[in-house]
């Protein structure tokens, strides 16, 4: 979906650059735009996080309940996506225009998180084949700078961080009827393991050479783009696919395919590393001033 229009010699303009490695921004092809982040920001639900990047705007909710494990899943747990795409983040979203674009992002992250190895649905699991959490990530748009897929994931990641599970206290089973009692502490919970939580990230064929983080200009001037699914463990050599979608008008050849995916994964790995310090920083202040002392009347 095209958000931005460009004359001819605008494209020439950003395609000339990219091919002499030098993008409109000062970016070379392998550089990301910076990011701002924050979690715990959304109140009402288990987890929350807003990220910008450049001028992409991702707001991300997530909420908790019980729910019935599938019947061919029965030691799993659950977790749906649902984007929502704000008529204020761009002209093109007005009406129906951003829906298509939703479900598509929301189908690439469902099809990213489908990997065991990437987030272990076990660990929501309850009571084998009657009880589990379901967890429903909600993802609002709130402006649009390209490079939505990438923005949309880091989020995710960041709120799924953020998530606090109520401690499951005792599971009585008692005559066919199963009772949970859940802590009603705030600080008694359990915590997701994100750690191989997978992100996207996009890469545009522009020219002859792929990029990374692409502006809405060089969305525009892209002749295929690609969407792979990187997950990352600290412990293991390097990340893996899990998932890995194409669009846009253009076809790549096999080399180039393959160079642009080994791209994707060495983006993928210094976003992940760079995500959990950045996420354990700000816990680590979160923490510093709620345990702080208070002074005055206050007190």
């Amino acid at each position: 979906m095209a958000f931005i229009l460009l004359s001819d010699a605008e494209k020439t303009f950003i395609v000339h650059g990219v091919q002499e490695d030098v993008r409109t921004d000062g970016r070379t092809r392998k550089d990301y735009r910076p990011m701002e982040l924050e979690t715990n920001i959304v109140s009402h639900t288990s987890g929350s996080a807003r990220l910008r990047l450049a001028n992409s705007d991702i707001l991300v909710g997530i909420k908790t309940e019980i729910d019935t494990p599938y019947v061919d899943h029965h030691d799993e747990g659950k977790i749906e996506f649902f984007v929502d795409c704000s008529a204020n983040a761009t002209p093109e979203f007005e009406g129906k225009g951003g829906g298509d674009l939703a479900l598509e992002i929301a189908n690439a992250l469902q099809e990213a998180y489908a990997s065991p190895q990437a987030f272990n649905l076990k660990d929501l699991c309850i009571l084998k084949s009657h009880q589990c959490w379901k967890l429903y990530v909600d993802i609002l748009i709130l402006e649009c700078g390209g490079n939505l897929f990438d923005a949309v994931s880091l989020a995710v990641k960041a709120a799924l961080f953020n998530t606090k599970i109520p401690k499951v206290s005792a599971v009585q089973v008692d005559g066919g009827n199963i009772e949970l009692e859940l802590s009603d502490d705030v600080h008694d919970c359990n915590r997701l393991s994100i750690e191989r939580v997978p992100i996207l990230v996009t890469l545009c064929k522009i020219g002859d050479h792929s990029v990374v983080d692409p502006s809405a200009e060089e969305e525009e001037c892209a002749s295929a783009k690609l969407v792979v699914g990187i997950s990352h463990c600290e412990t293991a050599d390097e990340g893996f696919v899990t998932m890995v979608r194409t669009s846009g008008p253009g076809s790549m050849l096999h080399s180039t395919l393959i160079d642009a995916c080994k791209l994707g994964v060495m983006a993928g790995e210094c976003l992940n590393i760079e995500l959990l310090k950045a996420l354990k920083q700000e816990e680590g202040i979160s923490k510093e001033i709620t345990t702080q002392e208070v002074f005055g009347f206050l007190k």
